[in-house]
This record gives C-alpha cells, sequence and structure tokens, in this order.
C-alpha cells in the first residue's frame, strides 16, 4: 500500500488500538483513522471484572495508549464517533452526523456488547451490567461491606465479581440456569470446581433457576422471584448472562455472517476482500484446529491485529494461535488454551482438592485438545505443545505423570 493509502479502523478496545499499533510498527506510513464510540482512549476490558472493580488499578493502568502514543504515530483518533454504515462499493464508512470517510482497507473491531435478556424489571434502578468503563464505575461503586448483590449468571463476568464483591463485604448471591457454573466454557467437571470455591466464600448458589422477575420499589430493583417461588432480597442486580457480537455494522454492509459473528478467513480478510475483522465479532477459520472459531477473549484482541495488519499490508499471514483465557476469584488463579466444546472426558495432574492442579481436555481418539493450569504456573507451553501434536494420549498415564 502507498503513503496516500488511507486504513480506516472501527472499534475503541484493546483490538483497535493494537491494529494501529501493528500498522506503524510494519512500517505502514499512510493514513489510520480510528473511531471509537466511547469517549475514553481505547481500553483493555478484562480489569473491569477484575483489579479495576477491586480498586487494585485505575483506568490510565489498562488504557492501551496515551493520547501523545497516536499524534506522534499520526493515528487520527476519533473518540464519541459511531460509525454508522459502509459502503462497499464507494469504500467510505458514513458517520451521524452525515459525513463519510474513504478507506482502502476497513478494519472492524467492533467488540461485544452486554447481552440483556428479557426479564420483566430488568429496566429498574439498581440493575446492573458490565462491559465498559462507566459501568464498571458505577458497579463499582455500590460494592461494600454490608451491601447485597444478586447475579444473575455464573459465566466469568458474574463469578469474578461475585468474588470482587465478597472480598468487599458485599453478600451474594448467584443464580444460573445450567446445572454448575462456568458450564458451557468448561463442562461439568471443573464447573463444580467454581462451585465449591464460591460456597466456601459464602456466595448462595442457586443452580439450575431462571429469574421470572427483578423486583422492584418506586422503579428500584430490590431483588428476584425465581422460577422455583423463592425470592433473593438484594439492594443491586448484575445482569451477567454474556455478551453479544456487535455486527450489525457488517452485517447491512453485506458481509457473510457465520457462527454468531463475521466470516473471516484464517487471515482474518471477509468476504469483502478489503475488510477484515478481529476480536469478538471474528468466526475465523483456524488452520491447526480444523474448524470456524469465534471467542471472546482477550487473547484474540491482543494478537489478532498484528495477523490483519500483514494482510491487509498484503503480506503472508495467517492467525493460529490457540484460544487462551484466564480469570483470578479469590485464592484461584488459571489459565486455560485450547477449545473442546464437545470432549470426551477430562483427566487431572495434581490435587483437585486443594486447587492446585492441572486438567486436560481430550477428544474421543484421545488427543489432547484443552488445558487447564490452576494456581500451577509453569508447563502452559507443554499443554499447548500437546495439542498441536495432535497425537493420542494415554489418559490414564497424563493423569499419573
Amino acid at each position: 500500500m502507498t503513503t496516500s493509502s488511507t486504513i480506516v479502523i472501527v472499534g475503541g478496545g484493546l483490538a483497535a488500538a493494537k491494529a494501529a499499533e501493528a500498522l506503524r510498527d510494519k512500517d505502514f506510513d499512510g493514513h489510520i483513522v480510528l473511531f471509537a464510540a466511547e469517549e475514553h482512549l481505547p481500553y483493555e476490558r478484562p480489569p473491569l471484572s477484575k483489579d479495576y472493580l477491586a480498586g487494585k488499578k485505575a483506568l490510565g493502568d489498562f488504557t492501551v495508549a496515551n493520547s501523545a502514543w497516536y499524534r506522534d504515530h499520526r493515528v487520527e483518533l476519533r473518540l464519541g464517533t459511531e460509525v454508522t454504515g459502509i459502503d462497499t462499493g464507494a469504500h467510505t464508512v458514513s458517520l451521524p452526523d452525515g459525513d463519510t470517510v474513504h478507506y482502502d482497507k476497513l478494519l472492524l473491531a467492533t467488540g461485544s456488547r452486554s447481552r440483556k435478556p428479557p426479564i420483566p424489571g430488568a429496566d429498574s434502578a439498581g440493575v446492573h451490567y458490565l462491559r465498559s468503563i462507566d459501568d464498571a464505575e458505577a458497579l463499582k461503586s455500590t460494592l461494600k461491606d454490608g451491601v447485597s448483590l444478586a447475579v444473575v449468571g455464573a459465566g466469568w463476568i458474574g463469578l469474578e465479581v461475585a468474588a470482587n464483591a465478597r472480598e468487599q463485604g458485599a453478600a451474594v448471591t448467584v443464580v444460573e440456569t445450567a446445572d454448575t457454573p462456568l458450564q458451557a466454557a468448561l463442562g461439568r467437571e471443573l464447573g463444580e470446581v467454581f462451585a465449591n470455591l464460591h460456597r466456601e466464600h459464602g456466595v448462595d448458589l442457586r443452580l439450575s433457576t431462571t429469574v421470572d422477575e427483578v423486583t422492584s420499589a418506586g422503579g428500584t430493583a430490590t431483588g428476584l422471584n425465581l422460577n422455583d417461588g423463592s425470592t433473593v432480597d438484594a439492594d443491586h442486580v448484575l445482569i451477567a448472562v454474556g455478551a453479544a457480537p456487535n455486527i450489525a455494522l457488517a452485517e447491512a454492509a453485506g458481509l457473510t455472517i457465520a457462527d454468531g459473528g463475521v466470516q473471516v478467513d484464517s487471515s482474518l480478510r471477509t468476504s469483502d476482500p478489503d475488510i477484515y475483522a478481529v476480536g469478538d465479532i471474528a468466526a475465523a477459520d483456524h488452520p491447526l484446529l480444523g474448524a470456524r472459531i469465534r471467542t471472546e477473549h482477550w487473547a484474540n484482541a491482543l494478537k489478532q491485529p498484528a495477523v490483519a495488519a500483514d494482510a491487509m499490508l498484503g503480506r503472508p499471514a495467517e492467525y493460529a494461535e490457540l484460544p487462551y483465557f484466564f480469570t483470578d476469584q479469590y485464592d484461584l488463579g488459571m489459565e486455560y488454551v485450547g477449545h473442546a466444546p464437545d470432549y470426551a472426558r477430562v483427566a487431572y495432574r495434581g490435587d483437585v482438592g486443594a486447587r492446585e492442579f492441572t486438567a486436560f481436555w481430550f477428544d474421543g481418539d484421545s488427543r489432547v485438545i484443552a488445558g487447564m493450569n490452576v494456581n500451577i504456573w509453569e508447563g502452559l507451553d507443554d499443554i499447548k505443545a500437546l495439542i498441536r501434536s495432535r497425537e493420542p494420549v494415554n489418559p490414564e498415564r497424563i493423569g499419573a505423570s
């Protein structure tokens, strides 16, 4: 691409900022325009339910780059500006004021939003969601000793908030429709580990239960009515039932949609050769796993932009990183790598009861497809090597090693 070329980046999170950084690192000397819907500089989102909520980090600690970086690297940063449309024929994006901006290549890094289930009363004051720094600030201000919090959903966000709330003295009830926490992410076996962890720390965990209504008085939430006839009294309610990828812009532009996201090849190119997608919205062909996968993990936002930058610049590019995520809850820290939506069994090495172990997920051919270290900070590279080898492994031997 020439110095007169323009690359437009749509998104205000880690992936968007890393894309701008990668383009400059790879010697792209053309025009970069980054549109961020929020008024804040692009920032990372994992700390919102972790260190920021716990009061251990401020926004500046996880802002990707300061204003001077964008100025010094000649990135035109347009905060508080939401792109409203894409004209693929004209190669332009539309803005709320009716203006249009030309692009030669376009990168979509629009991320996700909180899912908002149709629960009666969910629009009451005192009902929280957690996706942005403003959401986190509003929630953080409520967490204190003696306050009661009801959490709808026992996924990563719900459980991380529950742990932070308990450590700040709040009474916490978590309501989950599945039989165990994190069942969709980890399966029933590992979900039990997290169920025991939270119960030991005083969380009232209501499993296999759904919410019929958010109760309120004077327009302010007072708790939950559950499908088993029981109630939960709460000063505040957090609804954390997952994220919905922001694909409306791509869909309206006629890009191919698949697996709940924007379909991209292994170079992260969409069905339009001049448009790429990264992060939460990218449903990417994975060269190792032999499947199209879409994961809403920090690691994708961190690493996919460099691959997309190479591809936009006409260089060989392939995203072959294994999915990765981590969490910290109370005294449990873990790292997970791999992809195991369907698995045949789980084997363990270490002491599960003491929560110091490694778990290995196997497919029906006895191949390791995912692994997780719990309170063990070594061996992740070995797990990756096992997954990449695609070789059968004896689950009994790996568990006994």
